[in-house]
């Protein structure tokens, strides 16, 4: 109990920072709230995200405000169909110097960076995408044999937009299980649209401020990761992935007959994580029941997929996590 107390005020301390980082982002990312909220998540549980949404929603805008927000060094690739591994690792080149002796000198790429913004992921082929998978699972590249290891903390915040998929090739599952959430970047209401069109065209538009260093980041993820988690909220999150397998024999009627495969352990460590970080974004100590039932969507929408009959019948991912989250949840707070 006395661990639980000396955290407070660190809790107290984070929260109010965060609002501050926050506050900062929707000067120039204005009135995305969830989408700031699901992003400032990501970063604080050490993953990755994944950010669909449509072109000219402010999705490169977020992520040049995140860098400096957060005090990280920014990077950004543009994933075309003639982008090669080499573009974004980088690559050795041979020199000769004065003295007419010659030597390999590695140039780094763009992935040699803290924050990552992956454009258009999907444009790519599948052999440019899987550069990025040894980057975002174990924080390094081999390049000639040579491990390199890339900035730290060092975060992916990929895009795609859902509606043009000419020329695109999806990503495998294996990747995308590397996102820990996906984050839908919809279009603005009108007071929205309003405030935006009025902020970005006149003379000046509104400037973000660093509020973070990267230390001060790394040292608030390992708090988030000392945050108590109580039993019913452990619970919750197995009953719910677990619910989400169409074979699994706890999963409702309604999965096995929609759903094609569903999350693994990854999707559960997800939302151990993002729990907590919602929990912190609202101040709060410990997560409950309803932080797993909001992060629901976000975790486990990319590590499924409907079958066929499912798609051909107009279901989608989307009804079928929200109805098991609220039985989950419903059984849960009645235990």
């Amino acid at each position: 109990m006395s661990d639980e107390a000396g955290l407070v005020p660190e809790i107290e301390a984070l929260a109010e920072k965060l609002g501050q980082a926050k506050a900062s982002i929707t000067r120039r990312f204005i009135g995305q709230e969830k989408v700031v909220d699901l992003v400032l998540s990501a970063l604080m549980c050490g993953g990755h995200g994944l950010l669909i949404g449509l072109p000219g929603l402010g999705k490169t805008r977020l992520v040049d405000t995140l860098s400096t927000v957060m005090g990280l060094k920014g990077g950004r690739i543009q994933f075309t169909p003639d982008l090669m591994p080499a573009d974004i690792i980088g690559s050795e080149v041979l020199e000769t110097a004065e003295d007419g002796s010659r030597a390999f000198r590695f140039i780094e790429g763009p992935v040699f960076c803290q924050l990552l913004m992956a454009d258009e992921i999907n444009r790519a082929s599948p052999r440019t995408q899987s550069a990025l998978l040894q980057a975002m699972q174990e924080k390094e590249v081999t390049v000639a044999g040579v491990h390199r290891a890339l900035g730290q903390p060092f975060h992916v915040l990929a895009t795609q937009n859902p509606i043009e998929q000419e020329g695109t090739y999806p990503l495998p599952e294996a990747q995308l299980d590397r996102f820990l959430v996906q984050i839908d970047v919809d279009y603005p209401d009108r007071d929205t649209e309003r405030d935006i069109i009025l902020a970005t065209t006149g003379v000046e538009e509104a400037e973000s401020h660093q509020i973070f260093a990267a230390d001060e980041l790394m040292a608030a993820q390992q708090l988030l990761r000392r945050m108590p988690v109580g039993e019913a909220v452990v619970e919750t999150i197995l009953d719910l992935v677990r619910a989400c397998r169409p074979e699994d024999p706890t999963a409702p009627e309604q999965v096995q007959r929609a759903v094609s495969w569903g999350p693994g352990p990854r999707a559960a460590q997800a939302l151990m994580l993002t729990s907590r970080a919602r929990a912190l974004l609202d101040g709060r100590l410990v997560p409950t029941i309803d932080d797993v039932a909001a992060m629901a969507a976000p975790v486990l929408t990319h590590r499924m997929a409907l079958s066929f009959a499912a798609r051909a019948r107009g279901e989608s991912l989307g009804g079928v996590i929200q109805a098991v989250a609220e039985n989950v949840t419903r059984v849960e707070a009645a235990a």
